[in-house]
């Protein structure tokens, strides 16, 4: 693993663009490698917001589409985003129903999560064993992030 996260800036001619480009590097990377650099990814948005405007950046619907064009075009992302610094939370709320509180911080819509998170285990667990590799302590550890409570048996179905 990297001794320190790698950040990205996208601008806003990107997110308007709706251009990837700023992950090519991270998709060009063989799927080894990208496990390899779990929680290393920081993506920083350069968004204006007028002064005064209270919207997080989930808020925002042309940061919410960027981010769901690169998570359909890079699902493994959530493996590889920062997770201390609440960049995994932050992607996870452009692409899922949830609320905000200043108390509580993200609160994703239960459902809504146990769905996604749900899908995106089986999804990346499949895709780590087409390329011989496993990451399912990783895939726990994301879920617990997100605070989604993985119960043990849930692998015990899957090959």
């Amino acid at each position: 693993m990297a001794s320190s996260p790698t950040s990205i800036t996208i601008h806003a001619d990107q997110i308007r663009r709706l251009d990837l480009s700023p992950l090519q590097h991270w998709h060009d990377l063989p799927p080894a490698v990208l496990l390899e650099q779990a929680g290393e990814l920081e993506l920083h948005f350069d968004w204006p917001r007028p002064e005064g405007d209270p919207r997080e950046l989930s808020e925002w619907p042309e940061l919410r589409l960027w981010t769901l064009r690169a998570d359909a075009l890079h699902p493994w992302l959530p493996l590889v985003l920062e997770r201390s610094t609440g960049q995994l939370c932050r992607h996870v709320a452009m692409l899922l129903p949830h609320g905000f509180s200043r108390n509580e911080g993200i609160r994703f819509a239960p459902e809504s999560l146990e769905l996604w998170i749900t899908h995106r285990l089986f999804l990346l667990d499949d895709w780590s064993a087409l390329h011989g590799l496993r990451c399912r302590q990783s895939l726990g550890q994301v879920a617990a992030m997100l605070g989604f409570e993985l119960d043990p048996s849930f692998w015990e179905a899957l090959p």
